[in-house]
Parts: structure tokens; sequence; C-alpha cells
């Protein structure tokens, strides 16, 4: 089985060439603070490769195929603006690339449902990674939660970000309640959520989460926040058929041996994991496969 990465972010040229002071002319603050930010070290957090870059990177470390998400922007034409670019990114690269959709409920509704068909049709097939925490917006949104509903009508897989309540304060961290999650995963049964960072542990802390069949969490970030054997414990509680491997790329993973994003130390740990090979298999490739055969 091939792998493919379930959560990787990529930019166009124009936000490559001056990160901060894309930010500041485009007034997403917010991105800035997360994504341009130093290490103590002064070492930086991501990088911001090219799209050729990526596929340089993917080939470096067996990765067939990668899942481009959005961000959760202060800005609708932010958004809009990404969508387009990974519209593009699609169209080159069909074979390596896939693409979700990123959203703002201050588009309000008929704005986001022709964004969402819009991206739709031009290839896009989910949308994410959402976060109306982070955009100053509850779930209760009536355009947000709208969207939600129109992605269950188009079979769009949702991703979510998903912050631990346990884990450590950085600048530009936001709670995003893991209540919230449990509750739109009830209310929206027909929707099929991806929720980031393992879902701050959801069903770990959450047992009737266990239970419900559409939500999926992926791994990104994983080697940042949680210690390697919480993958043989998420696989216990939720089985094996409902865990995505995600890197978070080009957030730089493990910070005190690379300086440069990647994929190939992850997927060494990866390897190195307490798995049954059908397991890893299901994790590596085969479970996204089969979310995304549920999608156009």
């Amino acid at each position: 089985m091939p792998v493919i990465d379930a959560h990787v972010h990529l930019y166009p040229p124009e936000l490559n060439r001056d990160p901060a002071g894309w930010a500041a002319r485009a007034g997403e603050a917010h991105w800035a603070q997360l994504c341009t930010r130093q290490r103590r070290d002064g070492r930086p957090v991501q990088g911001f490769p090219s799209v050729e870059q990526l596929l340089r990177d993917m080939d470096a470390a067996g990765v067939a195929r990668a899942v481009l998400l959005g961000w959760y922007w202060e800005k609708p034409e932010t958004c809009a603006w990404q969508n387009r670019f990974y519209a593009t990114c699609v169209r080159e690269h069909p074979d390596r690339l896939v693409a979700f959709a990123a959203l703002h409920p201050a588009a309000g509704r008929e704005a986001n449902r022709a964004e969402v068909r819009r991206a739709r049709d031009e290839g896009l097939i989910g949308l994410g990674e959402l976060s109306p925490h982070s955009q100053g917006h509850g779930i209760d949104d009536p355009a947000f939660r709208d969207a939600l509903a129109l992605a269950a009508e188009l079979r769009l897989p949702v991703n979510f970000h998903v912050t631990d309540p346990s884990s450590k304060n950085y600048p530009g961290r936001v709670e995003t309640p893991l209540a919230d999650f449990a509750r739109l995963a009830r209310e929206f049964s027909r929707t099929m959520f991806i929720l980031s960072h393992l879902g701050g542990l959801l069903p770990l802390v959450d047992s009737p989460a266990v239970s419900w069949p559409n939500l999926f969490y992926d791994t990104a970030a994983m080697p940042l926040i949680y210690p390697p054997d919480v993958l043989r414990r998420m696989f216990d509680v939720v089985g094996a058929e409902r865990v995505l491997f995600g890197s978070d790329y080009p957030l730089i993973l493990f910070p005190g041996e690379e300086t440069e994003p990647g994929f190939a130390r992850f997927l060494a740990l990866v390897f190195g994991a307490k798995l049954a090979a059908a397991e890893r298999t299901a994790l590596l490739g085969g479970n996204l496969e089969r979310l995304l055969q549920w999608s156009p």
C-alpha cells in the first residue's frame, strides 16, 4: 500500500517569498504568529516549500500522494485565494496531490455554499483544516453549520484543527473544546470528520466517541505533542480503521534533529511503533483511500 499523507500545508509563491510581510499586508496576523515564529534557539518552526520541493520531499521518503489542507484564515478572501491555488496544484499534479478547501463563517451562508461548490467543481474533495474557534465563530454559527450539512450532501469529508486541552501553551494557541467535536459528530452524523492532531485524544477521554463511525483521527504534528506509544493506545481504543497518517508538513517535527521539513523521520517512527503489519498498512494509506473513495 503506497503511503498517503492526510495532512499537508502548502502556500502560493507570493507568500513563500516573504511570509511575515505577506501576512502583514493580508491582515493574517494569527497565521503569522503560528507559522513565522522561531523556536527558542532561533530556528524557524516550519519551512515554506514550493510545490516542486514538496514533490521532491515526498519522493525522497516514498510518499505517493498528499492531501493539501487549507488554513483557518482570518479573512474569507484569503480562504478563496488559497482554494484557487490548490485547484491549480491538483490540476497540474493529479496523480500526486488532492486538496481540501478553506472556509470562513464570516463569508455568510450563500457565499460559503458558492465557494464549496466552486472548490468541488475545481477538483477539491473536502473541507479543512477548519477551525471556527480560531476564526472567532462558535460551532453554532449558522453559516458554519450549513457548510457541514452541505459537505454531507456533496460527500466531502471535513478536517478540523483540534487543540489538546492539556497541551502546553504556545504563541497563537486557541482552545478548541473537545466537547464541541463530540457534539458535531452527533448532530451531523452523515458528515465524515477528520480530527487533526489525534483529535486532542478525544476518544481516550470521552468513551462514547469511540463508537461514532463518522470520526477519524490524523497524526499531524504527533512527534511534537505526544510520545510514540500514543499510536498503540489510539488503535486499541478506536480500532485500526479510523487513524490516518498525517505529518503537518512543512512543520519541522524533530527540531532537535532536523532543520528542514520532511517525511522520512516521522515514517521511521511509525515503522518502529508496535503495530501489526495490517494496522500499519491501514494507517499509512488504506484508511484514507477508503475515505477518499467515499468522496466524489
